[in-house]
């Protein structure tokens, strides 16, 4: 079986890319795929100092947590040119081909020349956004007079661009997802306005919106454990999960379902 990319890519810092990164890993891997975590944003390293605090959380413990094969790559890896670092990454993910059926990418939250070319490589693409204006500015340039789209922003730009070096390779459109993070629960004319403005930019640049995880504390509480919300009742008992873990947990087996490989 081709092994499935995932590229989880925002152009903005914040939005909650390594989190979906290490529970999407996680829930794959408690599915029994062979998945393998693609470090690109070496400089911050977020995830992969969460997978090393999940490595001593199991030699601390002897647990038997499932671990995903972590790599860390650099631009000077591939010879820091464009060329150099294209060739580095279709040879990772091809050899990525033998040991995993799925491979989930974290990029930084700036533009780099790993981080675009990356996403030409991606079936999937996931964008976490924040349900905010600010977040929405890195997708869409909304007409402050009309409250409508005026264009793709820059981020939306760097998709498109990308999608024909995919095309030009003669592979399919990737399946944009833009997850929607923070939502909250009461509505609002800021939430509707986001919905409304999201709705008329998916039309014409083609992704589609998946909730996402909505304002937790317990995503970020398990970080330096290197725990999950996949991992609290196998850790903790199911005594300990409370509803707020229980609902939270719904919410990342809901975005599994939405990737449509497990």
């Amino acid at each position: 079986m081709k092994t499935h990319v995932i590229v989880i890519g925002n152009e903005k810092g914040g939005s909650g890319k390594s989190t979906t990164v290490m529970h999407l890993a996680v829930s794959l891997l408690r599915l029994g795929k062979r998945v393998t975590v693609i470090d690109l944003d070496a400089r911050q390293g977020t995830i992969s100092r969460y997978f090393e605090n999940r490595r001593h959380h199991v030699d601390k413990t002897g647990l038997d947590l499932p671990m995903p094969e972590l790599l860390t790559l650099r631009p000077e890896d591939g010879g820091g040119d464009e060329e150099g670092i294209e060739a580095l990454l279709a040879g990772v993910f091809e050899d990525a081909g033998d040991t995993a059926d799925v491979v989930i990418v974290d990029t930084p939250g700036s533009d780099t020349a790993m981080s675009r070319l990356a996403h030409s490589f991606a079936d999937t693409l996931i964008t976490p956004m924040n349900d905010s204006f600010i977040d929405l500015d890195v997708l869409a340039k909304i007409d402050p007079a009309t409250m409508t789209v005026k264009s793709p922003s820059h981020y939306a730009e760097l998709v498109w661009q990308q999608r024909m070096v995919r095309a030009k390779r003669g592979q399919k459109n990737a399946d944009w997802i833009v997850m929607r993070n923070r939502m909250g629960h009461t509505d609002s004319k800021n939430k509707r306005e986001i919905e409304r403005l999201v709705t008329e930019l998916a039309k014409r640049v083609s992704f589609r919106t998946v909730a996402g995880f909505s304002e937790r504390v317990i995503f970020r509480e398990l970080f330096h454990q290197g725990l999950t919300l996949m991992d609290v009742a196998e850790v903790k008992g199911e005594s300990a999960l409370s509803m707020s873990h229980i609902a939270a947990r719904q919410e990342v087996r809901a975005l599994v379902e939405a990737i449509n490989i497990a």
